[in-house]
């Protein structure tokens, strides 16, 4: 198996691992109701996607 001749520098692993850094979520704004949804979902607050209604939308009751 093979094993490495030599140590690789902190530079050398750090500039490596720079790109793995978490990117923030996407967000499109719903045609319908105009509230922040994620691209390629059903809108969580009236139930839309690409102009149809797929679900039915439950007002939650304020306590």
């Amino acid at each position: 198996m093979a094993v490495p001749k030599r140590r690789k520098s902190k530079a050398t692993r750090d500039s490596r691992r720079a790109t793995h850094k978490i990117s923030a979520k996407a967000f499109n704004i719903c045609e319908n109701c105009g509230a922040p949804r994620q691209p390629h979902r059903v809108c969580g607050s009236c139930g839309y996607y690409k102009s149809q209604q797929v679900l039915e939308v439950r007002e939650v009751a304020e306590a």
